[in-house]
């Protein structure tokens, strides 16, 4: 136990650099005006069972980017089972030179087994800790103007477990460092719900957790492909809400419908109600197989805050072997999303694409382009990125190199080169 309450201090003290920083996950406001909320999902150690891996393996990834609801499935599944012990005594620097996490959709844990604990006594079973942190150095290269600029984009600390009843599990995370001008107590808060597990393929979650407006909208910070978000994700998505969620997950379709709360934050009450639903249909099935990984989704998110707000999201991904590739595209009338609540008539799509020249290095290219009120002219924004993702541990060490050209039409264009750091504990 003693080494356990060592290993949870120095995590704290390894996580919680620049306090005073603010929390933002973009590198300027003219280029990524969103606010950064994060989520941790559990990846697991089980090469059996399709999920990531904590032990050394040359097992090549089952998938290169999430496809939202898939995600929720993963995060209690193999909590609890821990690696085979060595045969030989193995310092703990020893054993994580040792690992070999190639899988990338979902988050790696490296000190999943250090920062596990079972309860002999009460009601909680098992208990994980975690954290993470997300930080980048950008270059902003614009007419008449170099500037450069440090952002801690995400520094989240919690833990997720299970209870004695096996029926039951819980999640609860905290966001130390918040945007300047932002309540605290209001952007402290990150994941806080419970979750009921009996109905097979499905779960149901009662709580605050991340909505599931579009794809990448609804996808951990801790997978995303680049630093930041597409433009649309970052605008109508990019949301934790209270809700009641259901999701489903089968072999050919799983589906995430969620019923709460229009306020985004603890103090904001109920300002009214809002319905979240995402729909994938997977016509080859939920793995990479001899056709690829075809997924087909689409969503809707509509609430009422003052107003009513509609934002309605297609899909089309598709994975096979070290290729991936996907299309999102939304239309709003009106949206309550992390960028602002607004009566706006906006649209906007975002085109990405991925190769995986290795297993830890990724090359890949992105189209987005967001128009944000369509009853005013000359006013889209379009940025052209590429990048490059070497993935030192899986998810939970990665180096990332982005380059983005930002079109804007009426002002001036510019360009920003992005050198990022993930870890995860």
């Amino acid at each position: 136990m003693k080494r356990f309450i060592k290993l949870i201090l120095i995590s704290a003290l390894i996580l919680y650099p620049n306090l005073s920083k603010a929390e933002n996950e973009y590198i300027t406001q003219e280029l990524l005006n969103t606010p950064q909320e994060n989520e941790v999902n559990l990846v697991t150690d089980s090469v059996d069972n399709g999920t990531a891996q904590n032990i050394s393996s040359n097992t090549v990834d089952d998938n290169n980017f999430s496809d939202g609801v898939e995600e929720e499935f993963e995060l209690f599944e193999q909590i609890g089972k821990k690696q085979e012990p060595s045969t030989t005594e193995e310092s703990l620097y020893t054993r994580l030179l040792k690992t070999n996490i190639t899988r990338t959709d979902v988050p790696s844990f490296l000190l999943k087994d250090e920062l596990t604990h079972e309860f002999s006594k009460g009601p909680i079973k098992e208990l994980q800790l975690f954290g993470g942190y997300r930080g980048s150095i950008s270059a902003i290269l614009a007419p008449r103007k170099y500037a450069t600029k440090y952002d801690n984009l995400t520094t989240e600390v919690g833990f997720f477990g299970k209870l004695k009843n096996p029926n039951y599990e819980f999640k609860l995370s905290f966001l130390p460092v918040v945007k300047e001008g932002v309540n605290y107590f209001d952007a402290f808060w990150g994941d806080a719900y419970i979750a009921y597990n009996k109905i097979p393929n499905h779960r149901i979650q009662i709580g605050r957790s991340r909505g599931q407006v579009g794809i990448e909208g609804g996808t951990s910070s801790y997978t995303l492909p680049f630093v930041s978000r597409s433009q649309i994700g970052r605008n109508f998505g990019n949301l934790r809400t209270t809700a009641i969620k259901v999701i489903g997950n089968y072999n050919y379709v799983d589906y995430s419908l969620a019923f709460g709360s229009s306020g985004r934050y603890f103090t904001s009450g109920m300002p009214g109600a809002e319905f979240t639903g995402w729909i994938n249909v997977k016509p080859f099935g939920s793995k990479d197989g001899k056709l690829g990984k075809l997924t087909l989704g689409g969503g809707l998110n509509s609430g009422h805050n003052r107003f009513n707000y509609n934002v309605g999201t297609v899909y089309v991904g598709y994975k096979h072997k070290q290729l991936w590739t996907n299309f999102e595209a939304a239309i709003a009338d009106g949206y309550n999303g992390a960028a602002a609540l607004s009566t706006a008539k906006a649209s906007g799509f975002a085109y990405t694409l991925g190769w995986k020249v290795k297993p830890y290095l990724q090359l890949i290219g992105r189209v987005d382009q967001f128009d944000p009120d369509r009853k005013t002219s000359h006013n889209r924004k379009t940025e052209y990125s590429a990048g490059i993702n070497w993935f030192i541990k899986g998810q939970a060490i990665k180096l990332v190199l982005n380059y983005v050209f930002c079109e804007n039409q009426g002002q001036k264009d510019s360009q920003r080169i992005i050198l990022f750091t993930q870890i995860v504990l």
